[in-house]
């Protein structure tokens, strides 16, 4: 990182990571013949496999993350 001007400067990498631990994505799997629900990390880090779409958002928030939902 590099200062200028009395501000902090970025990289353009550091710039995109921002925020990610802040992250999580649901989206459907196939588990064992089932449909489930992945919560992944904004790394595609898999955290947890709930049963329904609001098990995964409960999850999710009681971790204090913020959801975003993959297509």
């Amino acid at each position: 990182m590099v200062h200028l001007n009395g501000y902090m400067q970025l990289s353009a990498q550091a710039f995109a990571a921002l925020g990610l631990q802040d992250l999580a994505y649901i989206k459907p799997v196939q588990r064992d013949g089932k449909t489930m629900i992945a919560v992944n990390a904004a790394d595609g880090t898999e955290l947890a496999v709930a049963e329904s779409r609001d098990v995964a958002m409960a999850f999710i928030r009681q971790n204090e993350l913020e959801p975003l939902s993959a297509h």
